[in-house]
């Protein structure tokens, strides 16, 4: 079956939908960008046309976060999996904290425990992850040098709602949830995203890191892997990921034409609303992650059956709606809204839970 893009609803979690309106201006200037006669795929990092690109894609990402002068953007490769690395090789001095509450952050945890002492702030890992522990619950080290956490976790659908109070930096993996609302960037030491969820296609890692801590590194870290190297440098020491980033530009354009992440936090509210009121409603279907701590990115549920939840799936593919299975560590079910996911997609979602719920019993 040949299926045109107005059939499928992607809820892939990553590399997840981008909007069409991005695709379709991406797909217009691909073999000539401007007049320039080329595509941006195939220019050089260092000319001037590109140079102007990147600049634009910086000041617009510094503009719709409200990015302080105090801190840096830059551009990177190697996904948010890198950064478990690259954060403890450039901050950790000793030890740092913690806060494991999915598989990401446990990784993160893991990773750092190569370079020094890592002090777990909570792990929830006992309640598989369906919970989000409050402020009066993390254990703090005064002498840590960061808490790094996940602000929220794709796998086990589970959001932190607040900004943890530490006596050190905060280090957040937003990958999953970056550009779907106002962000207080000035309260964070560093933040690193994947933009394969809510900003380009995957290859593309953004870091906004406060300009104070740069250039303390161990002896021993990697050229590639030096925050003050990448500041100095401009994020070009080598050739960047080019066509993510002119990519980055047109999902911020298009952001910025819906009124920004102001604007995307309450189309946001309107598809969890739907989306969680539903299953609340449901005495067929139950969300996993607690009330207090849902994702507003990645909804996690069930139909209470494996067998039924794989059916599920299936029949929901057959229809449109395509990755709605859950992740192999957490099974049952998941449907990643991001920001592209129009609300159109959630409604047709809602209509095939229904019409299953009445065929399924």
């Amino acid at each position: 079956m040949v299926l045109d893009r107005t059939q499928v609803f992607n809820f892939s979690s990553g590399p997840s939908m981008l909007p069409e309106a991005v695709l379709k201006r991406a797909g217009e200037e691909i073999t000539n960008y401007k007049g320039s006669g080329m595509s941006v795929m195939e220019m050089s990092h260092r000319s001037n046309i590109y140079i102007d690109i990147f600049a634009e894609v910086k000041e617009k990402f510094k503009k719709i976060l409200r990015v302080p002068d105090t801190h840096e953007i830059l551009f990177l490769q190697g996904g948010a999996s890198l950064q478990f690395s690259m954060v403890p090789l450039n901050l950790m001095h000793g030890s740092a904290s913690y806060a494991v509450t999915g598989n990401f952050s446990s990784a993160a945890t893991k990773e750092a425990g190569k370079y020094g002492n890592v002090l777990v702030a909570c792990d929830t890992s006992d309640c598989k992850h369906t919970r989000i522990p409050a402020q009066s619950e993390l254990k703090l080290d005064a002498g840590a040098s960061y808490l790094h956490y996940c602000a929220n976790n794709t796998i086990f659908g589970t959001e932190w709602k607040y900004i943890p109070e530490a006596p050190a930096p905060l280090v957040c993996d937003m990958s999953s949830n970056i550009l779907s609302k106002p962000v207080d960037v000035s309260r964070y030491g560093l933040i690193y995203a994947g933009a394969q969820k809510n900003m380009a296609p995957a290859g593309l890692t953004v870091v906004v890191i406060d300009k104070a801590l740069a250039g303390r590194e161990r002896e021993d870290t990697p050229l590639m892997l030096s925050y003050a190297r990448m500041i100095d440098s401009d994020s070009m020491y080598n050739t960047p990921p080019a066509y993510n980033i002119y990519m980055l530009g047109l999902v911020l354009d298009w952001l910025m034409d819906l009124g920004g992440v102001e604007a995307m936090e309450k189309i946001k509210s309107e598809k969890t609303g739907l989306f969680y009121d539903f299953i609340d409603a449901s005495s067929y279907y139950s969300g996993l992650a607690e009330k207090a701590a849902r994702s507003d990115m990645n909804v996690t549920f069930t139909t209470g059956d494996e067998a039924r939840d794989a059916l599920f799936a299936k029949e929901a593919e057959a229809r449109g709606l395509h990755n709605l299975k859950g992740h192999r560590i957490a099974g049952a079910l998941r449907a990643s809204i991001y920001n592209a996911m129009p609300v159109e997609g959630v409604r047709a979602l809602i209509h095939f839970m229904e019409e299953f719920e009445k065929t399924h019993v």
